[in-house]
């Protein structure tokens, strides 16, 4: 089972490190890289929880956890930014990952799409306000990687267009966002990875 669990393990901790990298570096005015990559945590988590069960899935995001966590930490430093968005993403990744599978397992026996939408929607949506304020609620510094100007925190109209907020917070609703729409595209790759494996012979 364990050598089974590998390429999940091993994903899942290439997905941490890039987000946690990637969220560093703005993509556009209201995104992040990391907004790209993280959302494909939970298509792992629910292939996954189907394929071997919730406990297999457990294994893989507290294994994935501890070596994304680790490997951020030493790609990127120690000083106070990169512990803060280690901090923040340890916890919010914990909490919406093991969130996900409990409510995926809870409608395992579901039409086959409710499961991990569902689950994926809830994780996603604690995911993000967990980490967005962990990270960034006091302040928010991104060096911008062709410059190296420090983004300070400011106060903006939300995503441009609405009521005064912290930049940090349209940020995380342009996250958010982001993540409710791959989650329902992640939908056709979770339903043709099961369909290959049901075929596959024992």
């Amino acid at each position: 089972m364990t050598r089974s669990l590998l390429p999940g393990i091993l994903a899942m901790a290439a997905i941490v490190v890039a987000s946690n990298i990637g969220v560093q570096f703005l993509l556009g005015p209201w995104l992040t890289w990391g907004a790209l990559t993280y959302p494909l945590a939970f298509l792992v988590n629910d292939l996954t929880n189907r394929l071997y069960g919730p406990t297999a899935a457990r294994k893989v995001v507290w294994a994935g956890f501890a070596t994304g966590v680790a490997c951020s930490l030493i790609a990127a430093g120690f000083d106070a930014t990169t512990l803060r968005i280690a901090i923040g993403s340890g916890l919010a990744f914990l909490t919406a990952q093991l969130l996900d599978v409990a409510i995926f397992d809870r409608l395992r026996d579901r039409t086959w799409w409710k499961a991990p939408l569902a689950s994926t929607l809830v994780g996603s949506t604690v995911d993000t306000a967990l980490f967005f304020t962990i990270a960034f609620s006091a302040s928010l510094a991104f060096i911008h990687p062709a410059d190296d100007v420090s983004w300070a925190a400011e106060v903006l109209p939300l995503l441009g267009f609405g009521p005064q907020a912290p930049l940090w917070i349209s940020l995380a609703v342009a996250d958010w966002g982001v993540k409710l729409a791959l989650a329902l595209l992640a939908l056709a790759p979770f339903r043709a990875a099961i369909a290959i494996s049901v075929r596959r012979p024992a």
